[in-house]
């Protein structure tokens, strides 16, 4: 049985483990020879360290085993996923996570990471200090960071822990799907467009109106399940900078920094006492946004066909496990598909509010 949190004995990487990545070295270094300082870095881990710290987390609602010789790397896995409790019974994944001094005038935090996949191999590379390997298809990874990335929560969750686990569980556990997804009158409705198209902003405009809110702009529709139920972390809200015209309680936040990627606001939902919020729902209507039409505000059926494409360009491509993902995807695209066509944001509210209530 494995604890749930605190100290525990040494684990070393088992000896199945350090062969798969030392066979897949190759790939780290894009082919070329590698570093003196980046060989030693992985044939160390591979080796095993001390890593005498672990604690079982649940993000959203999957079991994973985080363990490691430092405390910041569990204080950032709170950061990320404390607020979230089991949901699914399913064998933890695991991720080893080795923490080391930083390097002698270290005093600035590595950049963003490259990522690599080859096959079920998933590297996330910053520098030869910092890096996470992932095997998605066995649901474990192994990793090391210098100790000021480990303490910049922001930095490592973002860039090095949350990707990797996600990644995880969208191979294994989920299809992802790049859409906000809230509760109307007691129904699931999943708001799908790519960036930009406002998914973030319609749906926590809801929410403010009286919906339930799941998620932002990425939500996970379980696999190994006969019904439509999806899950998100409706525990944090992104929005772009923008969106502050929009809500006056953004007004004056502060810009999560990020090595790379879009800017944005992140508000733990939280602070919104009158907020409904929820793990999970069951899709009754996708809905997808079009705001740069100049035609009339107006919600149209469309054909599950047309958009079945749209989904699966954000599916992690998996000889192993890519028809079972398909399977899954075809369950959900049973549900109502429609196109909503507006330009101003409560019409848009209100006409999904009618959705939900009348079925049209």
């Amino acid at each position: 049985m494995v604890p749930n949190e605190g100290s525990c004995a040494e684990v070393a990487l088992p000896s199945e483990r350090r062969r798969h990545i030392s066979a897949r070295e190759g790939l780290i270094d894009g082919g070329a020879a590698a570093s003196d300082s980046r060989r030693r870095a992985h044939a160390s881990i591979t080796e095993g360290a001390a890593l005498n710290q672990q604690k079982m987390y649940f993000p959203l609602g999957f079991p994973i085993r985080i363990v490691t010789n430092h405390a910041s790397v569990l204080a950032a896995a709170d950061q990320s996923w404390s607020k979230f409790m089991p949901a699914f019974d399913r064998t933890p994944l695991e991720i080893l996570i080795e923490v080391l001094p930083d390097p002698i005038g270290m005093r600035v935090m590595p950049p963003a990471p490259t990522c690599t996949i080859k096959g079920g191999l998933i590297v996330q590379e910053a520098d030869e200090h910092n890096f996470v390997i992932a095997d998605l298809h066995a649901g474990w990874a192994v990793g090391r960071v210098s100790e000021l990335t480990a303490r910049s929560h922001s930095y490592f969750c973002y860039h090095l822990l949350e990707g990797t686990v996600l990644s995880m569980l969208a191979t294994l556990h989920c299809v992802p799907l790049h859409a906000a997804c809230v509760q109307i009158a007691g129904k699931g409705v999943l708001i799908c467009g790519n960036s930009g198209d406002g998914k973030s902003t319609l749906a926590f405009a809801g929410a403010r109106a009286g919906w339930t809110y799941v998620s932002d702009d990425a939500t996970y529709l379980p696999i190994e399940r006969r019904d439509r139920m999806v899950v998100g972390n409706c525990h944090k809200v992104r929005f772009r900078p923008s969106a502050a015209q929009l809500f006056p309680e953004l007004s004056g936040r502060r810009i999560t920094p990020r090595a790379a990627g879009k800017p944005s606001i992140e508000v733990p939902t939280s602070e919104w006492h009158d907020l409904a919020c929820a793990n999970s729902t069951v899709i009754d209507a996708i809905v997808f946004l079009n705001r740069g039409s100049d035609d009339e505000q107006q919600l149209i059926p469309r054909q599950a066909s047309s958009v079945c494409d749209w989904f699966k360009q954000h599916i992690i491509p998996s000889p192993e496990f890519g028809p079972m993902q398909e399977a899954t995807l075809a369950r959900l695209l049973k549900a109502n598909v429609f196109e909503l066509r507006y330009r101003d944001l409560p019409w848009g509210i209100a006409r999904l509010q009618q959705l939900a209530e009348n079925g049209i």
